[in-house]
Parts: structure tokens; C-alpha cells; sequence
């Protein structure tokens, strides 16, 4: 059964959805790469209604030429897809270094220049707790677009300073030079209460983070609150669009068992 509500009341896992493919809105013959439920089902309803150029991968080795639902059994996943393009692990760099990639990743810490934490919390010689570890993080952000994703927007998130540098920010990529702006985009974050972009910049004209949008349902002090960092809140925030008929209809699709609904639950 849908957990979809009508377009009065849609349900606020469908605005995250929605709200993460207009993240890749112009990309166009880019390679859509979000990691996570979430993200994955809004990168696949971008390459299925407003960016059908989207290069989008089966998650293993193929660029896929058309765009399956997401919570497949290895069975279903292999029946259901059309193979575009080969893409085994060796050749995935090639895409990585051109800037032709756009990659959402999940946050444990971010800060208000878009650095991005996914290694550890706490001193970096004796971490309070381990998480993922660098990963593609630091090639990720010098080398092409990112975004991010974050289920529980929070202030132990949103920080004035992440522990361990894994993603880079605005200001570190400033200051290594052309060799990190080249491609350099922090694009947006996109959480369960807001989308925050850099449009904003500080007082040396370095990117910042500014709120873009609120949720229906969620007031600019609730994110105010709930945020620990510095955020630019530009007067008259908009509340986040509401997802369209098709994309409704394409977000059962995707996702007909409802994975968005166990990340982000309510109205």
C-alpha cells in the first residue's frame, strides 16, 4: 500500500525526493551517482522525468539505458535492467577526473562551507567512534559535483566544525587553487527539514551555506534550531515544491516498497 499522500498533503519523504532531483537539474549528460536509499530514488526520478540524459548505473559495473525500480533482489535487478555501457571499477575513474559526475553522499558532520565529514567523531588520535573512512570523499569534491543527504537534520550534523576533513568545502578548495575549483561544486544539502544551498557568500566572497527552502510543515526557527553552524536565511524563504502528478506516479515506481517512507516518516 502507498504511503503517498494526495497533492494536498504529500508526504515529506516525496518533497526530500523531489527536492534531491532538482539537485541534478541541468546536469544533463552527466553521470547521476547518489548513494542511499533516498538519494537513489530521487537521482533515478531526475533521469526519469526532467533529466533523461542522466548516465545512471546499476550500482555494480553498468550504466544502465533505462531506469528500474530501486529495492531489487539481485535476480530482479538483473532481469529488469537494459545495459547501456559496461562500466567495471577500472573505468569508473575515467568518469571521476572530468567533472562529469554528479555524486550525492550522506554526511555524518557538515559545515557551513560544505565541509564534510564521513570518518570519525571526535580527536582525530583517539576518535570517540569510527564511521565509513575517507572513501571517494576528497576525489568526489575536488574532482566534479556534490551534494548531500541528511535523514536527521540536526546540530550535531550541521557544524561549526567537522572533525576529520573528508569532503572538501569552499574554503579549503579556495585555498589549494585551480587545482581543487577546477570542477569544484558543493551543490546543495538536502534534509528532512530544508534545502540549504551556497548561493550565500562570507565577507572574503567565499560560498556559504544559505536556506533555500523549508519543507510544508516545517518553519524557518525549527531549522534555525536545529542547525549549528552559521546559515545566511534570506528574507521570505519559500516553502519546498510539491512534487507533480508524474513524478508521484514515477516515485511508486521507483520505489513501490516504500523505502523513503522508512527513512523520512510523516506529513
Amino acid at each position: 500500500m502507498s504511503n503517498t499522500a494526495n497533492m494536498d498533503t504529500p508526504a515529506r519523504a516525496d518533497i526530500c525526493a523531489v527536492a534531491i532531483a532538482d539537485c541534478f537539474a541541468g546536469d544533463g549528460e552527466s553521470l547521476c551517482n547518489p548513494i542511499g536509499n533516498l538519494p537513489l530514488i530521487g537521482g533515478r526520478l531526475a533521469a526519469s522525468t526532467s533529466e533523461p540524459q542522466l548516465a545512471i548505473t546499476d550500482g555494480f559495473y553498468t550504466l544502465l539505458d533505462n531506469v528500474p525500480p530501486v529495492g531489487l533482489s539481485e535476480q530482479e535487478r538483473v532481469a529488469q535492467r537494459t545495459i547501456a555501457h559496461w562500466n567495471p571499477y577500472r573505468e569508473m575513474f575515467g568518469l571521476l577526473w572530468h567533472g562529469r559526475r554528479h555524486v550525492m553522499m550522506g554526511p555524518v558532520q557538515i559545515d557551513r562551507y560544505g565541509n564534510a565529514n564521513i570518518a570519525a567523531i571526535g580527536d582525530w588520535k583517539r576518535p570517540r567512534s569510527q564511521v565509513l573512512g575517507f572513501r571517494g570523499a576528497p576525489g568526489n569534491t575536488i574532482n566534479h559535483t556534490t551534494s548531500y543527504w541528511v535523514p536527521k537534520h540536526g546540530p550535531r550534523v550541521f557544524v561549526d566544525a567537522v572533525d576529520v576533513v573528508c569532503g572538501v568545502g569552499y574554503d579549503r578548495a579556495a585555498a589549494l587553487g585551480p587545482v581543487a575549483s577546477r570542477f569544484h561544486e558543493v551543490r546543495r544539502v538536502v534534509s528532512n527539514l530544508a534545502v540549504i544551498d551556497f548561493d550565500a557568500t562570507d565577507d572574503a566572497g567565499t560560498p556559504t551555506m544559505r536556506l533555500r527552502s523549508v519543507h510544508p510543515g516545517v518553519t524557518v526557527e525549527e531549522v534555525l534550531e536545529a542547525t549549528g553552524c552559521d546559515l545566511v536565511v534570506p528574507e521570505g524563504v519559500p516553502e519546498s515544491r510539491l512534487p507533480t502528478p508524474e513524478e508521484l506516479q514515477q516515485l511508486e515506481r521507483i520505489d513501490p516498497s516504500g523505502l523513503r517512507f522508512r527513512e523520512v516518516a510523516g506529513s
